[in-house]
């Protein structure tokens, strides 16, 4: 049997936690490797209504950056543009100082309404 991938979307850590408990709910019981993604996600520190942040990311109308970014973005939630150039470097994007203070606000802004 030949597995074939339709499409790969990006997520981010909350989003991927609700789409395990839809699995969850549906199936009774997740698989070894979804036990294992939740349990490690279980840890971590997420924030509800991820999606605001991630429409007001996309609203500043970045040219470079792409909704694998953003969520990359929103699972590490960078309070300055040193963390966040931090996050970037793994990828093969450059951004002005300008637009990282912008990304930065916007996620300060998020954190501090939480």
């Amino acid at each position: 049997m030949t597995l074939e991938i339709l499409s790969e979307t990006p997520v981010n850590v909350h989003q991927l936690k609700e789409m395990l408990d839809k699995i969850k709910k549906r199936d009774k019981e997740l698989n070894f490797r979804a036990a294992k993604t939740e349990e490690h996600i279980n840890h971590l520190d997420t924030y509800k209504n991820t999606e605001e942040l991630f429409t007001k990311i996309e609203k500043l109308n970045i040219s470079r950056l792409r909704a694998q970014h953003i969520h990359k973005i929103i699972d590490v939630m960078p309070a300055t543009i040193k963390d966040l150039k931090l996050i970037l470097q793994g990828y093969t994007i450059s951004l002005n100082n300008e637009n990282m203070k912008k990304i930065v606000d916007a996620v300060n802004a998020f954190i501090g309404k939480k």
